[in-house]
């Protein structure tokens, strides 16, 4: 079932994200759900904030769905180790058709728990840390628009502020 993706402005976008603490099968469902979802998007991933559900899971398919053995879902994902750092473009499934150069991690380490509730690490690279970092900062009620100068967010706000205004947000 396809889940409806909130937007900026959305005040669910800005909150903390509580800890999966009941891995059962309502889990299960919502995170087969967010898949769906972030494929039809499309998007390469997709935290339960975006999605309105205030807890610490993510979805993260750089494949957008053609390789299922990259398919990482992960819940209470915490970075343990960054190394270096990357500069490129990124964008939202929260924040459509804006993009923005962001300055991420180079590579990290994350540590959390599958569906079941068994922890796991993995590491990424490039694009695939950039996501981790993205996804986790959803969780944590940050969005990429909050990485750039208080210029470029303004500006991009204002356009926001713009669209709404004419029932286009």
């Amino acid at each position: 079932m396809l889940l409806p993706i909130l937007k900026y402005g959305a005040l669910e976008l800005k909150t903390v994200s509580r800890p999966v603490d009941s891995f059962d099968s309502e889990l299960e469902k919502l995170a087969k759900n967010m898949i769906e979802t972030m494929y039809s998007a499309p998007g390469i991933g997709l935290a339960a904030a975006q999605v309105g559900i205030n807890i610490r899971l993510a979805t993260i398919d750089l494949s957008v769905g053609e390789d299922p053995e990259q398919l990482i879902v992960i819940c209470n994902p915490e970075i343990a180790l960054i190394e270096g750092e990357q500069k490129s473009e990124e964008g939202c499934l929260s924040i459509p058709e804006f993009t923005d150069t962001v300055i991420r991690p180079r590579a990290v380490k994350v540590r959390g728990q599958d569906l079941h509730g068994e922890p796991f690490e993995v590491e990424g690279q490039g694009l695939l840390a950039r996501c981790f970092s993205h996804e986790i900062d959803h969780l944590n009620g940050v969005l990429f628009i909050d990485h750039l100068s208080v210029l470029k967010r303004n500006l991009i706000r204002n356009k926001i502020k713009k669209l709404a205004k004419a029932g286009e947000w």
